[in-house]
């Protein structure tokens, strides 16, 4: 062997070549691994032991799991495949620590080279300054395993030179920064390098940020809907929760599923928390770019939606980590999984517990849900008559809770689209143009939030509102006033009005919040008809009806001529409007069609 080759062999091995394992001081071979539990990696040391004199045998201890015990297999037939064989000795391989479980297939890379080093078939030491993990396939192979992000990153925070991992997933290795990464496809590679040959070191080429994919849908494609597009506006920029409620029909979903388009690009420390969640299930390839869509089922199981399992994993909401959870049919999914979202609502992250471990995992998402205001969804529609009981609609809304409702933001009514509008060759705003708007705000908001580390007004506490959010003595009026109006209105509830009139002020670019945005805020909130002490309905058509009469716009002026002079709120239709005489031909003339809404929420 070469002098350049045994200088790169002992640069990678740690100690200098051709020195025997006898005359290094150990007893045991030691190679350093790692574990996942939940998104984190948790280190592992891999000690193997060789003794010759007694029956072969070969056991491993320290909390392995079958996929671990299986590996035995998987080992002897990677060891053949390059040219050797399990040594007919008793072999103990020990996971320390040992009151850790060790789930996965992740350790069977480093067990093969503890076991070799622990036999002196080659006389390099453990691996020092290597963290190593990666899956065995019978020829030899070594396979992609789920975490290597987390890996990287305790390789890193420990101190060590570098990770050598399966070339399949080194692209997550490679993102992070001051580290050596070494990618293999096979175990005979590996067994090259303790010779002197020079270990595979993948390019980081393919971990610079890429361009912003096109997507294959716009806002543009959206016919009007002018109340909904705005409060999707308001509802990325700020990072506000926002339910659509309405007729089937009406494009909630459409609405929904264009958010994505309008989102900001992820900051790299974003992109790399995404990626992190990803990698510890395997899905992640490289930096995840794009902000995470998730839109699971409505019978989907709490353990999906929240995370969990026998070994807990993450689930729907922490996938959704600063992305958008869309969740359609809002009243069919479980109550009971429901009601757990409100404390991941609340905090923006989720703690899972299990007799043998307790895990936190992010969960700061957008909340986009859609549904029906009954059930058979045409209630306040005033185009057709609902043929729900009374019994019906009040089980229908209570399906969701108070407080589940009181957490979002943004709660809004979508009217049906007329033909003419629907049938208009006249494209809706397209994506872009709401997305520089929303960057704009965004930006807006991360200067003025930057000495707390907070990224957007969602992410406000009540201290930081109150120091960032000063009203003035005519807002306070207003606030006052609004707030007596909607007597449903909780102290969080307030709260999230407030931040709200502080994202339509970021939008317009004022450095205050005004009148005009506490009012339009309260638009966009919708009141809880069950708890109202005055009849809702009555209360807000009275009040739509005086604005009407003093012509003053329902937004600003500057909101106002963005979204449409002719828009329709959902509480600024008066009864005789949705009287059984200004329906059409083709509607049903009896009964009467139903009230306008005073909520966007079915309760």
């Amino acid at each position: 062997m070469s002098d350049a080759a045994g200088r790169n062999a002992a640069n990678l091995v740690g100690r200098a070549p051709g020195l025997p394992r006898a005359l290094s001081g150990r007893v045991v071979a030691q190679v350093k691994s790692c574990t996942l539990v939940g998104i984190d990696a948790v280190p592992v040391d891999v000690e193997c032991s060789v003794l010759a004199g007694q029956l072969p045998s070969f056991h491993v201890v320290g909390l392995p799991t079958p996929s671990v015990k299986e590996g035995l297999v998987r080992i002897r037939s990677a060891l053949k495949a390059s040219g050797h064989t399990l040594p007919l000795k008793r072999v103990t391989v020990n996971l320390a620590p040992a009151d850790l479980r060790k789930p996965g297939s992740a350790l069977d890379l480093p067990t093969a080279l503890a076991i070799l080093i622990a036999d002196s078939t080659y006389d390099g030491a453990e691996l020092d300054s290597l963290l190593v993990l990666g899956e065995l396939g019978l020829d030899g192979s070594v396979r992609t395993v789920h975490g290597v992000l987390a890996a990287a990153m305790l390789a890193r925070d420990q101190g060590l030179r570098g990770i050598l991992v399966p070339d399949g997933c080194a692209a997550e290795a490679l993102l992070v920064e001051d580290l050596e990464v070494y990618g293999v496809r096979h175990l005979r590679e590996v067994l090259a390098a303790f010779q002197g040959e020079p270990m595979p070191v993948p390019s980081r080429a393919n971990t610079r940020r890429k361009r912003r994919r096109a997507f294959t849908v716009d806002m543009a494609d959206v016919r009007g809907q002018p109340y909904a597009r705005n409060a999707i506006e308001i509802a990325v920029a700020g990072g506000h929760n926002v339910l659509l409620s309405g007729p089937p029909g009406t494009g909630k979903s459409m609405l929904a599923r264009r958010i994505p388009t309008v989102l900001p690009t992820m900051t790299r420390a974003q992109a790399l928390e995404t990626t992190k969640v990803y990698s510890s299930l395997g899905l992640a390839n490289g930096l995840v770019e794009e902000r995470p869509f998730r839109a699971p089922h409505h019978t989907i199981s709490g353990a999906a939606l929240l995370g969990g399992g026998t070994v807990p994993k993450p689930g729907e909401i922490s996938l959704a980590h600063n992305g958008v959870l869309f969740l359609d049919e809002l009243p069919e999914f479980s109550r009971a999984t429901l009601e757990a979202m409100r404390q991941p609502l609340e905090d923006r992250f989720v703690t899972i517990a299990r007799v043998h471990n307790t895990l936190t995992l992010p969960a700061s998402f957008l909340l986009a849900a859609a549904a029906n205001p009954c059930p058979c969804g045409y209630l306040y529609s005033g185009v057709r008559a609902c043929t729900c009981s009374d019994g019906a609609i009040d089980r229908y809304r209570s399906r969701l809770s108070g407080p589940l409702l009181d957490r979002i933001d943004l709660q809004v009514y979508v009217q049906p689209v007329s033909l003419e509008e629907l049938r208009s060759e006249k494209a809706g705003e397209s994506s872009a143009a709401m997305r520089d708007r929303v960057c704009a705000a965004r930006e807006r908001q991360e200067a003025r939030l930057a000495p707390w580390g907070l990224s957007c007004n969602a992410e406000m506490t009540s201290a930081v509102l109150r120091a960032t959010c000063r009203l003035d003595d005519h807002c306070e009026s207003v606030l006052a006033k609004l707030v007596d109006a909607r007597k449903s209105l909780s102290a969080r509830a307030i709260d999230r009005l407030l931040k709200v009139a502080r994202t339509l002020a970021d939008l317009e670019g004022h450095d205050d919040i005004r009148p005009d945005d506490l009012e339009d805020a309260a638009h966009h909130r919708a009141t809880d008809p069950s708890t109202e002490l005055a009849d809702p309905i009555t209360a807000l058509v009275e009040r739509d009806r005086e604005a009407a009469l003093s012509h003053k716009p329902l937004l600003p002026p500057a909101r106002a001529a963005r979204i449409s002079p002719t828009r329709v709120s959902p509480t600024s239709l008066s009864p005789t409007s949705l009287s059984p005489t200004s329906l059409s031909p083709t509607t049903s003339p009896t009964p009467a069609a139903d009230p306008p809404p005073t909520s966007g929420a079915p309760s």
